[in-house]
Order: C-alpha cells, then sequence, then structure tokens
C-alpha cells in the first residue's frame, strides 16, 4: 500500500497515518520529521544524503525558510529507496502543492512506483479550530494532550519528571494562528484535490468527531484499494 495523506492541520491525517502504519506495516514518512532529524546530524539507516545537502537543510530551517523542493525530492528519494519501503509507505506532509505533486508523480515514475491512493480526511474548518486550540502539550515528557478530550491520566503523571503539572499551548495552535494555517492550506494544498482526484486516486473520508468512526470510514475506503492491489 502507497498513500499520501492529505488534509488541514488539525484534520487528524497525522493520527490515521500513524495507525495505518502499524496496520499495514509500512513506514510513515513525515517530511517534517526527516528534516528535524537531518538537522541534528542523524540519517536513517541505508540513508546516503550528502553532507552538503544536510547542512543546507540545517541551515535553511535555523534561519526559518522552507526546504526547497528539489532537496525535498531528494530526501523523499532517499527515503523511500530503504528496504522497509518495499512493501509500501505512507507520505504524510508532502506533497503540499501541486508543482510538489507532479515532482512526487515524476520521481514515483522514476522507479517504477505505482500510487495506490490520496487519502484525505475532510473535517470543517471551525472544528479544527475548536481541536486545536485545545491541545496542550508537557514539555517535561513531550506528550500531547486536549482540555476537552484527552487529559493526562494518573499512569503518565507518574512517568511525567514533572508529572504534567505545566501543560503549555504551542503558538502553532493558538486560534489566530490555526486560522492563517487553514488559509495557507486552502490557497495552496487544497489544489491537490482535483489534481489526484483527475487521476482517479482520491479518496475523501469526513473527519467525525468520534475517532472510532473516522477510522472505520477510513478502513472502508482503503478496503478495495488494498484488495486491487493484492490481485494485482
Amino acid at each position: 500500500m502507497r498513500l499520501v495523506m492529505l488534509g488541514a492541520p488539525g484534520s487528524g491525517k497525522g493520527t490515521q497515518a500513524e495507525r495505518l502504519s502499524k496496520k499495514y506495516g509500512i513506514p510513515q514518512i513525515s517530511t517534517g520529521e526527516l528534516f528535524r532529524s537531518l538537522r541534528k546530524g542523524e540519517q536513517l539507516p541505508g540513508m546516503s544524503l550528502p553532507q552538503e545537502v544536510i547542512d543546507e537543510i540545517s541551515s535553511l530551517i535555523n534561519n526559518g525558510c522552507f526546504v526547497s523542493d528539489d532537496i525535498t525530492i531528494q530526501v523523499i528519494e532517499n527515503r523511500i529507496a530503504l528496504p522497509d519501503c518495499e512493501n509500501g509507505f505512507i507520505l504524510d506532509g508532502f506533497p503540499r502543492n501541486i508543482p510538489q505533486g507532479e515532482a512526487l508523480d515524476a520521481l514515483l515514475k522514476k522507479h517504477s512506483i505505482h500510487l495506490d491512493a490520496v487519502l484525505e480526511i475532510d473535517v470543517p474548518d471551525d472544528a479544527i479550530v475548536d481541536r486545536l486550540s485545545g491541545r496542550r502539550y508537557c514539555p517535561a515528557c513531550g506528550r500531547t494532550y486536549h482540555l476537552d478530550a484527552k487529559m493526562p491520566t494518573e499512569e503518565e503523571r507518574a512517568t511525567c519528571p514533572e508529572g504534567c503539572r505545566n501543560l503549555i499551548q504551542r503558538d502553532d495552535d493558538k486560534p489566530e494562528v490555526v486560522k492563517k494555517r487553514l488559509v495557507t492550506y486552502h490557497d495552496v494544498t487544497e489544489h491537490l484535490k482535483p489534481y489526484y482526484k483527475e487521476q482517479g486516486k482520491l479518496i475523501t473520508v469526513v473527519g467525525r468527531k468520534k475517532l472510532e468512526k473516522t477510522i472505520r470510514d477510513v478502513d472502508r475506503a482503503l478496503e478495495s484499494i488494498e484488495k486491487n492491489r493484492i490481485e494485482a
């Protein structure tokens, strides 16, 4: 199974990508996580990016700049060449615009790799603002919680150096910032929907308030894709 996850920030696509990664036994590839690791000089075993590329990624991130499409594609190509991607992968956070989508298509064609589907998790903007503005982060243990849906358990408090007493809100989760991120998504990334729909790859699932319902709908949507892939 080879998937691209699509959805606005806070739609839950990362949660679904992580779950599907475990279900299908394939890696979830987050460009953000890859860049953060490379910034620290860490490459996954088998990756062979030149040092100058790693240095440029570090410099761009340190200066608050975006990593160029050319470098991003180079990193993706290096990553999907690893043995754990032999049976598939899930791209989370890439592509973000049509030029990146076209570059990804060219890369996959170059390596004779077929993209099975683009899975969109569709959630209304107001629900996303409510969801993200309630999110809180514990700087001591690194766990993420939510004021309404998921507060620390007694067990989690016991394993946290500071007992999860100081939960903070990330700047990216403040309502005014979330709204700006949503505008960017609609103005740029959402144009990938018709792009992939024309290719017959787009699958849209409504992100529901109850996670188990979203999980059910996602699994149903992918059942026929997985069946056709196995039969092929």
